[in-house]
């Protein structure tokens, strides 16, 4: 008879799993065995839990399939928190694996032993104990369901050590496909009217876009009704950027352009959209937009965000039909400012040969190199902001941010991930700042052994540098910002893989290119100068006065 642990792993095989992320412990050591005979299933071990959860983030991101980690009780359950509250915001499907000590050590002190059930319990869509082998089946199948069920996010299961090596005789539950939903027909007239009685109608594209795969529809049905699109952070590139419908990237809580030209709008059609994306309160701060809500699954209850009609479903299904139902009548077509203009305008201004590098620069000089299906992760600093705004996406999930929890420290072992599930022609890149780099850059050593060839890009200027900003703002000096960093370069090289500083602008071209050629991880380290930071709220409030002159 096979044991618990052995059943298990069979029910993991027939969710699909491919790869499970994480460090084995003492309570695990039944699972991990399995793991090591299952014939398709691969144990990835990493350096660290909160890498192993980064990495199965991004594996639910990019394949719409749960992404497993795996850590032991204790330490080993604390580290995976973080990722797991970074999968439960963005929406991305993981399933969680801690080992527990023996049940018969739960009602009392214990050597390592925390309620992790418990506290794992805010950050998930659900999570249990196996407190019985019997339950295993049901268990694994709910929690790969749960995960991957719109709206999609992190399930967690407990696995006590004395439970794992019980004998059991069992199956695992068959997978099902979920459920369809389609709108009622009155919703999606009444949505119709709306639009064509509209002066002012704009799309606001979500992260939901590029879960379900709905960009083609999301892409016909603006041609259909001339709409202009506003994407979210994490909707870059469900809509082309060089798309005549497409307007810009909305999301920071204040001093957003999109607040000059959306403030004149009198019609928003959210579609897959979430409130942690962009607080309704910044785009509809006087409660007086309509709003037709597009997305598999309620809106959220917020004061700001009240839908006049919900088509709750199939998003592609949804656009489809709406865009029919208003072929014969167009809503109205807005003439919009030349956002993508100002965008390149952007990139190319301040471009200059000056050293340190400005953002701006860095990121004109990368996106000339990489192709518009090739992945940029990015992780959480004042980069992030940069690339949220000006860098133009052409394909959906071809931008990958950490962006409801803002977890520093995502994008490499995000891009671990990303390697590993991605075709070969297309190259993963990440950009962090010298701040986020350091949290997880243990797992070049996960790249290396693996022979992954991620090239991972470093802003460099000794500061926490989005803080400053604040600081600068609020109080007019700095405090706890500042710090030191080894030599990345010779970092890198400790690690058995490619390092490189650029030193002056010009060789910003050829030492990206060189990076991008190679078929072994490599770290280049760009000081940029970030004095730019301080020029978001001049360039927006220009861009604000544009958008208020339509």
């Amino acid at each position: 008879m096979e044991t618990a642990a052995e059943v298990f792993v069979r029910c993991l095989e027939n969710e699909g799993v491919r790869h499970v992320f994480g460090i084995p412990g003492e309570e695990t050591l039944d699972l991990n065995e399995a793991l090591d005979r299952s014939s398709s299933i691969e144990f990835v071990p990493v350096r660290h839990e909160q890498g192993g959860a980064f990495m199965a983030d991004a594996y639910g991101r990019l394949t719409g399939r749960a992404g497993v980690c795996l850590g032991t009780l204790g330490p080993g359950a604390t580290n995976l928190v973080t990722g797991m509250a970074d999968a439960f915001l963005d929406r991305a499907p993981v399933v969680a694996l801690t080992g527990q000590t023996d049940l018969s050590e739960m009602h009392k002190e214990s050597h390592q032993y925390i309620d992790v059930v418990r506290m794992m319990k805010p950050v998930t869509k659900w999570n249990a104990r196996v407190h019985d082998p019997d339950i295993i089946p049901e268990a694994v199948r709910k929690a790969f369901a749960v995960a991957e069920r719109e709206k999609p996010g992190a399930t967690h299961l407990e696995l006590p050590a004395d439970v794992m090596e019980l004998p059991l005789a069992a199956d695992p539950v068959p997978r099902r496909p979920p459920a369809l939903v389609e709108p009622v027909a009155a919703e999606l007239h009444r949505a119709a009217e709306l639009l064509q009685a509209a002066e002012r109608p704009v799309v606001l594209a979500g992260n939901g876009i590029a879960r379900q795969n709905a960009s083609p529809a999301l892409r016909r049905f603006v041609q259909q009704t001339g709409l202009g699109v506003i994407t979210t952070f994490m909707g870059k590139g469900v809509i082309d950027a060089d798309d005549e419908h497409a307007l810009f990237t909305a999301g920071l809580r204040a001093q957003d352009y999109p607040r000059g030209f959306m403030g004149q709008s009198d019609l928003v059609v959210c579609v897959g959209y979430d409130l942690v994306e962009w607080s309704p309160v910044n785009w509809n701060p006087n409660r007086d937009r309509r709003v037709i809500c597009i997305d598999t699954t309620p809106a959220e209850s917020d004061a700001h965000y009240v839908p006049d009609v919900e088509l709750t479903g199939d998003i592609s299904h949804i656009l489809t039909h709406l865009g029919n139902l208003v072929s014969d009548k167009p809503p109205a077509r807005v003439v919009t400012p030349p956002f993508n203009q100002m965008i390149r305008d952007a990139l190319e201004s301040h471009s200059d040969d000056g050293f340190p590098i400005k953002p701006q620069r860095a990121l004109r000089d990368l996106r000339e190199l990489m192709g518009p299906s090739d992945l940029l992760i990015s992780d959480v600093g004042a980069h992030k902001l940069w690339i949220s705004r000006l860098w133009p996406a052409h394909e959906p999930n071809t931008v990958l941010i950490s962006n409801g929890a803002a977890a520093m420290g995502f994008a490499l072992p995000a891009a671990v991930a990303a390697r590993m599930v991605l075709p070969k022609d297309r190259r993963v890149v990440t950009i962090s700042g010298d701040g986020g780099f350091l949290m997880n850059v243990q797992e070049l050593e996960t790249a290396k052994r693996l022979g992954l060839a991620i090239v991972n890009i470093v802003w460099s200027d000794n500061a926490y540098g989005v803080i400053e900003v604040h600081q600068q703002r609020k109080f007019g000096h700095l405090a706890g910002t500042k710090f030191t960093n080894p030599d990345l370069v010779m970092l890198a090289e400790s690690f058995g893989i490619a390092g490189m500083r650029v030193s002056s602008a010009d060789e910003l071209v050829p030492t990206l290119r060189r990076a991008l050629d190679l078929d072994i991880p490599s770290v280049v380290e760009i000081p940029i100068d970030y004095r730019e930071n301080r020029k978001f709220s001049m360039n927006l409030a220009d861009l604000v006065k544009v958008g208020e002159g339509v």
